[in-house]
């Protein structure tokens, strides 16, 4: 069982930054594939970003590639998502989930076996 918890999230102009953290618990934290995805008004939740249980490997969604970077701190139980560049079409609700899964890397929700409560990041412009 992990019990994930977002924070970082607010207000920030086009162009700012924000750096997101997720806390977990759970002392198998660092044997799970870590991902943050994102979910705006009126829209799907999507993937943003994905990180392998051991840091050495990473994957992003297009629209995100170049400005955001997730990284992960197994003795901390903590994953980050490090967002630069930010863009109004970033506006969501971010959250982050753990994955059992041993597919590389997965980007579907279904793949997903804990979720965080989420943070809302606004980006005006």
């Amino acid at each position: 069982q992990v019990q994930l918890v977002e924070s970082g999230g607010g207000l920030v102009q086009a162009g700012g930054s924000l750096r997101l953290s997720c806390a977990a618990s759970g002392r198998t934290f660092s044997s799970y594939t870590l991902a943050w995805f994102r979910q705006a008004p009126g829209k799907e939740r999507e993937f943003v970003a994905v990180i392998s249980w051991s840091g050495s490997s990473t994957g992003y969604a297009e629209s995100v590639k170049g400005r955001f970077t997730i990284s992960r701190a197994n003795a901390e139980n903590t994953v980050y998502l490090q967002m630069n560049s930010l863009k109004p079409e970033d506006t969501a609700v971010y959250y982050c989930a753990a994955s059992n899964s041993r597919r590389w890397y997965p980007k579907k929700q279904s793949e997903y076996d804990f979720w965080g409560q989420g943070t809302q990041v606004t980006v005006s412009s």
